[in-house]
């Protein structure tokens, strides 16, 4: 199994690379050299090319498809993790709510931001937007597993109803803020949820980087756990596995991750559906397998979603987040079809 994994996850980490250098040469400015140049330039650091072609690649798209690889399989792979806890395919974060709580969080901290900095350490200042989009994502995932489970069972309608209520909910106060909000804040508002990586440098990277890295140290090997719990908590309970704790554990780092996420990227939803959904059609629900190509899935989609997203009607871009929707919708209806069928 080991060696099946491993040829898998080299075929899908051989493909990103050759679509994230690929994505580095679409778009709509003409590089000088030839790409065989820049590709050298790329892996050698040497300045050989003209100082234009090297601010568009290093300043420009790089960390932008850097970004994308981080929020892809940041994404997937939370979505992921929360179908395995809750034990069905619909729990991905923007369809239960988590991310319109972080979109919330962030509003509040765009809009009413001023009035709240002199109250807190100077050094925070910074991350200020980081933290209040995840203490959104954690009031909102601690709420909806609270509504929806009851003895280590979640009830799938509950679960989709407590989404839907928490989303209005979110909404309506992001919609409120935004009217009150001025215009430099309503630009802002307005890319946080529609969702784009133009804003994509390397500091951001550097935080998401050890954000991503610490979670996937811990979620990746839940694999295990999570075919377990497959089969229910007591029978995973009885293979001496810590219920309470790996769910815990998920449930934290999972609104981590999208708090994180939505704080430098906005809401880029059903990417957390889609991907677990694909690989779900292949193997089952063997979480060994889906967990670390899910990263690497994932990566892949948001690198083609922002590339169609920056060059569609270059010059102009479409927010990353409409496309994701328009892919992920008839995934959304495709399961409610097979849930349908499996209640018939």
């Amino acid at each position: 199994m080991q060696k099946k994994l491993a040829l898998y996850i080299l075929v899908l980490l051989i493909a990103l690379i050759i679509i994230a250098i690929s994505a580095l040469f679409i778009g709509v400015y003409n590089f000088n050299e030839p790409v065989i140049v820049h590709l050298k330039s790329l892996f050698s650091f040497e300045e050989i090319v003209k100082s234009s072609d090297t601010y568009v690649l290093y300043d420009l798209r790089l960390p932008r498809i850097v970004l994308a690889i981080l929020v892809g399989s940041g994404l997937s792979v939370t979505g992921t993790c929360l179908q395995g806890i809750f034990k069905n395919p619909l729990a991905s974060p923007d369809l239960i709510g988590i991310t319109s709580g972080s979109i919330l969080f962030a509003a509040i901290t765009i809009v009413i931001g001023a009035y709240i900095r002199p109250f807190i350490p100077e050094v925070l200042h910074y991350f200020m937007l980081s933290i209040m989009a995840f203490i959104g994502a954690i009031i909102t995932i601690t709420f909806v597993y609270r509504i929806s489970t009851k003895n280590g069972n979640t009830n799938i309608s509950i679960l989709l109803l407590s989404g839907v209520a928490i989303t209005a909910l979110c909404g309506a106060g992001t919609g409120l803020l935004t009217y009150l909000s001025t215009e430099e804040e309503l630009r802002n508002l307005t890319f946080w949820t529609l969702g784009s990586l133009a804003g994509a440098n390397w500091y951001n990277i550097s935080i998401l980087s050890v954000v991503i890295v610490i979670s996937f140290i811990f979620l990746i090997p839940k694999g295990k756990t999570l075919n377990a719990l497959m089969l229910g908590e007591k029978n995973a309970a009885h293979l001496g596995i810590d219920i309470e704790k790996s769910k815990k554990q998920i449930i934290i780092l999972s609104a981590l991750l999208v708090g994180t996420i939505v704080s430098f990227s906005g809401t880029i939803g059903f990417v957390g559906l889609i991907i677990p959904y694909i690989l779900r059609l292949v193997f089952k629900s063997n979480y060994n397998f889906i967990l670390p190509l899910s990263a690497l899935l994932g990566a892949i989609l948001v690198i083609v979603a922002d590339t169609i997203s920056r060059t569609a009607v270059a010059p102009s871009e479409i927010p990353i987040g409409i496309l994701t929707a328009f892919m992920g919708a008839p995934v959304f209806i495709s399961i409610l079809l097979r849930y349908k069928k499996n209640l018939g």
